[in-house]
């Protein structure tokens, strides 16, 4: 029977919490501004605050998943907001008293407090409503967090200014112990049918993210996506501490139209992961990565260069923080979805410590910056880290990868696919044999099957060999070739006559795999394969031992690509191939000021399953496979 028990004195609890940690934080970058003898130094000290108030987490959120071990959750809560009232005492003091360090101090006790508690508080949603009401409960928490944010952070700023003018001179120490015996009465007062947790990790934090990094690894991208949401909550973390200073110092605001700034960002941010939410359901937002990163990074390279009025200032951010959420939420989705079962919560846990050291990361590089640039230095910065981060996560994400090309290529050719049921059944292994008319038809062919994972041949030398060309072969998984020229023995040599058996090894370990038959492009209008050997052996030893106990059931699938006979990319009226890097260079000037006033060249992409054909002509030599197969590739008429 699922429990009935409410969540309203959990909600409290996590709402008072995140109120406090929020209101002294921002309530000590405006005294920072006071207190200090220069805006260097009061960016600073800010920088500081924000680093201290993360810290914890990065270090003590194994010892913090331990204790739920050990004790239980609600006791766990319970001295975590007994344990606040000190610290608030403490912080009350230094702020009376006018002295910085009390209040560091303050500051770093109240972030190990929210720490220690924080894994404690977010398992307790199970505990209390059963396992029907998991999405309720913590839904409700993400949403009082996020209430609790902005509360805390305008609560600070009206607080501040009331302050500052001498006609509330206790105010902000009645609202620090309001808001702590808040959070002890909504802890008394919790009610849950605990689950003990008996899984017992390691205490020591390097130890911890390393082994779960390990972990993380085995899983295509996933570090990948991991580290790239972690930079949202670097630019995130470096706009809540900057815009204090920015606002005031160089906007001219007083504490309350600041706060209104960062309130801005705040919903601008939760606006677009609200819209990226439905997005996303139909389409594959992740795979606009580079568009919503580079808009960002567009916009606060424009925030930094042009002056701008306090109006059209929070304008701009608010446009920069819809397309931050727009950027992130597609991050958060992918976590749940590739991660399936109990691993999922070890891997938040990891995500966790990974975002705050950003977060930490984050408040040192402000804290630096600005001492040396000046408070709008930060802008430029932000800049410069989201135009490389949708980059190195597109070159990492397979799926990202193969969706962005996609959106480029398009704007030049007008592809055409028909045939994509073949690749329809997720029960079976792909065997992929296209025809090769031009260096770009790989690029095209894996940007139109940007679904499917495809793992390309290449010689190991070029994936081994490092550079941007290996950690795309290696985002694409490509099965590695043997390359002779490290291989000359006898045993080398075997090595590559046994080409077949590496390619049938990985569609055996399920993993589907792409070649090209030819082995080179055009070098007239149709498909020569010769009398090479590699698809004819495949083909054989895939059909020739179908329904073999312990076999995969493999599908040969084949690709013809017709219409780029004479793009810059082939031989037409050439003597040899072109070379990559010229072309390419060629090819991304004609994109940016060729392509947008031309029409695109028409590409046509047939898809077939040729399993059933291959059983017959596997079974004759390999000169007459070769022929049928090549009559294949050269049916139809545009070249």
């Amino acid at each position: 029977m699922e429990s009935k028990r409410s969540f309203l004195p959990l909600y409290v609890t996590n709402l008072a919490g995140v109120m406090n940690d929020n209101f002294l934080k921002t309530f000590a970058g405006f005294a920072a501004i006071g207190l200090m003898g220069s805006e260097s130094a009061a960016s600073s000290f800010m920088g500081l605050v924000a680093g201290l108030l993360v810290l914890p987490y990065i270090v003590f959120s194994p010892l913090a998943d331990r204790l739920t071990a050990v004790f239980p959750k609600r006791r766990i809560l319970l001295f975590a907001k007994l344990a606040e009232i000190p610290i608030v005492a403490l912080a009350i003091m230094g702020f009376a008293v006018g002295s910085k360090w009390i209040i560091v101090a303050s500051i770093f006790l109240m972030g190990l407090q929210s720490s220690l508690y924080s894994p404690a508080k977010y398992a307790l949603v199970r505990d209390i409503g059963g396992e029907g009401r998991i999405s309720t409960g913590m839904g409700g928490m993400e949403g009082f967090s996020f209430l609790g944010v902005l509360a805390g952070t305008v609560l600070a700023s009206f607080v501040a200014d009331i302050h500052a003018s001498g006609a509330g001179s206790i105010l902000p120490y009645a609202c620090l112990a309001a808001l702590a015996v808040a959070g002890l009465i909504g802890s008394m007062t919790i009610r849950a049918d605990e689950r003990l947790n008996r899984f017992m990790h390691s205490i020591n934090p390097i130890r911890y993210m390393r082994r779960t990094y390990r972990m993380a690894k085995r899983q295509k991208g996933l570090n990948a996506v991991i580290f790239t949401l972690s930079t949202f909550w670097f630019v995130a973390a470096m706009l809540q501490i900057g815009l204090l200073a920015y606002g005031k110092c160089s906007l001219g605001l007083d504490a309350t139209h600041t706060g209104y700034l960062l309130v801005t960002a705040a919903v601008g941010i939760v606006a677009g992961q609200v819209v990226a939410g439905f997005i996303d359901r139909n389409h594959f937002l992740l795979g606009a990565t580079l568009v919503t990163g580079y808009i960002a990074s567009a916009m606060l390279a424009a925030m930094f260069f042009v002056p701008l009025s306090p109006v059209a200032f929070a304008v701009a951010l608010g446009i920069l923080s819809f397309d931050l959420g727009l950027y992130k939420l597609p991050f958060d989705a992918e976590m749940q979805k590739t991660v399936k079962g109990p691993r999922l919560n070890t891997v938040l846990a990891y995500f966790n410590q990974v975002s705050f050291l950003f977060m930490f990361a984050a408040s040192a590089c402000y804290a630096g910056v600005s001492a040396i640039f000046g408070p709008r230095a930060f802008l430029l910065l932000l800049s410069a880290v989201m135009g490389v981060a949708p980059l190195a996560f597109a070159l990492s994400h397979r799926n990202t990868l193969c969706f962005s090309g996609r959106l480029i290529f398009r704007r030049r050719y007008n592809v055409k696919v028909d045939g994509m049921e073949a690749l329809a059944d997720g029960g079976k292994t792909y065997l992929v044999l296209p025809n090769h008319p031009a260096i770009v038809d790989p690029m095209l062919v894996c940007s139109e099957l940007w679904r499917i994972p495809l793992r390309p041949l290449s010689d190991e030398m070029y994936v081994e060999r490092g550079g941007i060309s290996s950690v795309v072969l290696k985002t694409l998984d490509a099965v590695k070739v043997p390359d002779l020229r490290k291989h000359r023995s006898e045993a080398g040599a075997k090595i590559a006559r046994g080409l077949n058996d590496v390619v049938t090894n990985a569609l055996n370990e399920g993993r589907n795999v792409i070649f090209y038959p030819s082995g080179h492009i055009w070098t007239e209008p149709k498909e020569e394969i010769g009398t090479r050997q590699l698809a004819y052996n495949v083909a054989r030893e895939i059909l020739l031992r179908e329904g073999t106990e312990g076999r995969r059931e493999i599908a040969i699938i084949g690709i013809r690509t017709l219409g780029l006979w004479g793009s810059i990319w082939s031989r037409k009226d050439r003597k040899a191939s072109p070379s990559f890097l010229p072309t390419f260079a060629k090819s991304i000037f004609l994109w940016l000021f060729y392509a947008p006033f031309a029409p695109r060249r028409k590409v046509s992409m047939h898809i077939e399953d040729l399993t059933g054909k291959m059983r017959e002509w596997a079974r004759l030599s390999r000169l007459e496979f070769n022929r049928k197969l090549e009559e294949w590739y050269n049916e139809g008429e545009m070249k």
